[in-house]
This record gives C-alpha cells, sequence and structure tokens, in this order.
C-alpha cells in the first residue's frame, strides 16, 4: 500500500491525493499534524534522499526560523532535529512507493511509477 506523508491542508499533498485518487491508486494517508513524523521512516528518507531534498527551505516555516537554526542545518543529523521539531519543514508530500521513495509532487514521475 502506498502511503502519502504530509499536511492535509497543503496544496501539493492535496494535488498529489487527488491525483491518486483519479488513477485508482489506493494509498493511505499519514497526518504529520495529528500523528506526527514518524522516526524510522525519517531516518529512512533521509538515508534515501538526504537533508537536501527533505527539508522545504523554499517553505513559510524555513523562512520564519532564526538564521542561526537555518544555518545550523548543514548534515542529515541536523535536519534530522530540525524536522521532528518543525514537520512543516519536510518538503511534501513525502510518499511511499512499494520500491522506494518520492519527495514532493510530480505527475510524469508518478505516472512511470505505475
Amino acid at each position: 500500500m502506498i502511503t502519502v506523508h504530509g499536511i492535509p491542508n497543503c496544496d501539493t499533498v492535496k494535488k498529489a491525493r487527488s491525483w491518486l485518487t483519479e488513477h485508482g491508486v489506493e494509498h493511505r494517508f499519514h497526518d504529520f499534524k495529528k500523528q506526527g513524523v514518524p522516526e524510522t521512516e525519517l531516518d529512512r528518507w533521509l538515508a534515501a534522499v538526504g537533508w537536501e531534498t527533505l527539508v522545504n527551505r523554499k517553505g513559510t516555516t524555513w523562512r520564519q526560523l532564526d538564521e542561526t537554526t537555518r544555518a545550523s542545518v548543514v548534515d542529515n543529523a541536523s535536519a534530522r532535529n530540525l524536522l521532528l521539531a518543525h514537520s512543516s519543514a519536510i518538503k511534501r508530500p513525502v510518499v511511499q512507493w512499494a520500491d522506494g521513495i518520492t519527495v514532493g509532487f510530480d505527475a510524469a514521475v508518478w505516472q512511470a511509477r505505475l
């Protein structure tokens, strides 16, 4: 089963979930706000794609962090701490497919996975 991780009011997550439904792809949703960030999954994501991909440095949460905090995120370990404390700083959606993960929504990439 495909798992979509994110925040329900995020526009990109909404688009991604709608796309999966429109294409008849069964999936479940993991809400960071209600269920938290799964630490073991976060470790896998960081190992698979790296902190540079997983940290949303264009989002509001990142911009609202003080400069010292932003400057301290320099590797997987420091990103892990930040992302556990600020789930909204995770680029969304993070999708767990049968054969790996994707971060963000790209219909062409997703279509190729199906």
